[in-house]
């Protein structure tokens, strides 16, 4: 299952649109009685209320004020913020830098109980050693962030791995198989990495699994994601961060996480995958 990086967030701007429009048809407007009363070209509402155009909270408490409903202003706002945060561009969301990101998820991270990853790219955060979290956002700052703070966003993450070995948490990750052949960082990180998930793989928290390639696959690779506990997903794609809470959509990646853990391979069988990729490197 791939998701629009609008679906969700869509839903949401059109649920604040109607709401607005509820205002301004409770207050007996019409979208140009609105224009004129805001000093606004005549379409801006009305392209508003059909939510082909996102209103700033300027334009909300403008709307408010010409709807004589000032007392709704901070609740449809807080709406607005809600829904600016489900997706995020990787622009805005690192603009500061690659440190004040990684500090942004630690809240979630440390009040979930059960953990659900799957990657297709490369060895998730929580299991990633200093060397191959180093490479992964070396690159990350080199594509795209100006700031170059990588040694402290890396500080970060590492001490967010805390998370794996207190309280009663449950871990599943699972990886494509490519994953493990990536050559990200080069070969010394590599083998580092390699053997370090040979260790997490034992922890009793945590389960480890590889989806062999050129398995017979019912599901293909998608894009990778995480599943918090049973109410939130995020999903990491090529332009930006998706934040999902709708219990549809939730369920949907669940069944995809179920779909590609069935396809995978655990224990012995794991092992001897990242034993063979370790060995490939020597």
């Amino acid at each position: 299952m791939a998701v629009s990086p609008s679906s969700s967030a869509q839903q949401a701007r059109q649920a604040l649109a109607n709401r607005l429009a509820e205002l301004c048809r409770d207050a007996g407007l019409s979208g140009r009685d609105l224009a004129r009363l805001c000093d606004w070209h005549p379409s801006k509402p009305s392209r508003i209320m059909n939510a082909r155009t996102p209103p700033s909270a300027g334009d909300i408490r403008a709307w408010c004020q010409a709807c004589g409903a000032e007392g709704q202003t901070d609740d449809l706002i807080a709406s607005l913020r809600t829904i600016e945060d489900m997706w995020i561009g990787w622009r805005r969301m690192e603009r500061a830098g690659l440190k004040q990101a990684q500090e942004a998820r630690l809240p979630l991270f440390e009040r979930t109980r059960r953990f659900r990853s799957y990657s297709s790219w490369f060895v998730p955060g929580l299991i990633q050693t200093h060397g191959y979290t180093e490479a992964v956002l070396r690159a990350v700052q080199r594509r795209r962030v100006e700031v170059d703070d990588v040694a402290d966003a890396v500080a970060v993450r590492m001490e967010r791995q805390r998370v794996l070995y207190e309280g009663d948490r449950r871990f599943a990750f699972l990886v494509e198989e490519s994953v493990l052949r990536n050559g990200l960082g080069g070969t010394d990180v590599q083998e580092e990495q390699l053997s370090h998930l040979l260790t997490v793989g034992s922890l009793p928290s945590v389960s480890l699994g590889v989806v062999p390639t050129g398995t017979d696959r019912s599901r293909m690779p998608v894009e990778g994601f995480w599943i918090f506990d049973t109410g939130q997903v995020n999903v990491e794609l090529v332009s930006g961060y998706l934040t999902l809470t709708q219990p549809s959509e939730v369920a949907a990646y669940a069944d995809t996480f179920t779909e590609l853990a069935d396809m995978a391979v655990y224990g012995v069988k794991a092992r001897t995958l990242i034993t063979s990729a370790i060995q490939s490197l020597r």
